[in-house]
């Protein structure tokens, strides 16, 4: 235990200097690129900010659960469009004839989700989930529909359910061209993979914004000890909403002096009139979490895993505002809760019990908060004709975590 705590401390301060580093050359580095530079800004984890008690998978990301894949297509043109497609697939196979058990939870119900009844009518994905701008979410599902009777033995098949997920990316993107076309979403579905997922600007968190700076594309896992089942939870964010930011507990939106009704708490109104209650880019918004496992769940016991991710939401500082659609979709990968068409009339499945389920629904709060936290870090500054998005800036962030002790000083 004594070597892996010194281990730890070791990993962290090398994580801080890092960062440090990289803080001091940050701007000049991204002022070159919309969207350059990922590669260059740590994860969470690797500064030492490691919520909950479960340790995550080999990746950290979703992609931990067994047969998930992720795939991005990320549009820039000029100065005007800064979004992009995320495509998450429960599994390489045909979905169609191969379906997983999902459910839909609704945060706050301001947002366009494309298929939700159905999948709450028959607890099943039947297309891979795709996330894109709020705009594009019609053009992505078309996309998606032509992709899949595309695949072997759709030839007769007469209706299908896309999921597609959104989130207003318009503060940075020429939302209303609305630029996704059907080769991006090909490229997204089609060069999906396994292992690391690019994380920030990327894909469908392109343009988006969080807290009042960049959010973005975050991740991550958790695997449960054999005692607890040994199962494995994987979270997906599109982060695009405000609130006031707290990492592990510190006030960080406060502190820098960027949070929800900031200019009300701290100037009051002008004159009476109406003030907006809330600042543009800190409140309104919205984010779509993707949460996946590999435990044999029933789309009931999804929906739990569901609302369990809010609570993970909920922890980074948002309140869900009036403006804001969050939506979680959870899916189990288990081969024994497949729902194949044109089987057996009665089916025998398995379905964990719910005395074992309050594991896998701390697994998925701390997740769920964890990638929020790697969409943050990790998105650069992206900038276009319609305004800028700075990044979280870390070395003013990193102060903040350690007066709070959240990370250990050098």
């Amino acid at each position: 235990m004594k070597e892996r705590l010194m281990a730890r401390h070791r990993a962290v301060a090398a994580g801080l200097a890092l960062a440090a580093a990289q803080a001091l050359g940050a701007s000049a580095a991204t002022a070159q690129s919309p969207t350059g530079g990922e590669d260059q800004r740590p994860r969470a984890r690797d500064l030492g900010i490691e919520p909950g008690i479960f340790q995550p998978g080999a990746f950290n990301a979703i992609t931990d659960v067994t047969g998930v894949l992720v795939g991005h297509a990320t549009v820039v043109e000029g100065d005007r469009v800064r979004t992009g497609v995320t495509a998450i697939r429960p599994h390489g196979g045909n979905l169609y004839f191969d379906r997983v058990p999902a459910a839909v939870h609704v945060g706050n119900g301001f947002g366009k989700l494309l298929g939700v009844t159905q999948v709450t009518e028959l607890g099943e994905l039947e297309t891979p989930v795709l996330l894109t701008c709020t705009l594009c979410v019609w053009k992505a599902a078309d996309a998606m529909v032509e992709w899949a009777l595309e695949q072997d033995g759709m030839e007769n098949v007469r209706s299908i359910n896309p999921v597609v997920g959104e989130t207003n990316d318009g503060g940075l993107n020429d939302i209303r061209s609305r630029p996704v076309t059907a080769a991006h979403v090909r490229t997204a579905l089609d060069e999906a993979a396994s292992g690391l997922v690019d994380e920030g600007a990327v894909g469908a968190g392109t343009g988006t914004s969080a807290f009042g700076w960049k959010g973005g594309i975050g991740t991550s896992s958790r695997v449960l000890p054999e005692s607890l089942g040994g199962r494995t939870v994987g979270v997906l964010v599109q982060s695009n909403f405000g609130g006031i930011l707290r990492i592990a507990g510190a006030p960080v939106g406060e502190t820098l002096g960027r949070y929800a009704f900031r200019s009300q708490v701290e100037g009051g109104t002008e004159g009476g009139s109406s003030v907006q209650e809330e600042r543009d880019g800190e409140s309104q918004g919205s984010i779509m979490i993707v949460v996946a496992t590999d435990a044999p769940l029933s789309e009931r016991n999804l929906a739990r895993l569901g609302r369990r991710a809010i609570m993970g939401l909920s922890r980074t500082g948002s309140y869900a505002s009036n403006g804001s659609g969050d939506y979680v979709i959870s899916f189990s990968t288990a081969e024994s809760v497949r729902r194949r068409p044109g089987g057996a009339p009665v089916r025998n499945v398995e379905d964990l019990a719910n005395d074992r389920v309050s594991a896998l629904f701390q697994a998925t709060v701390e997740a769920t908060e964890e990638a929020i936290y790697n969409s943050l870090f990790k998105a650069v500054t992206v900038t276009s004709r319609w305004g800028e998005r700075q990044a979280l800036p870390l070395a003013e962030t990193l102060e903040v975590l350690k007066r709070y002790g959240v990370v250990p000083r050098e």
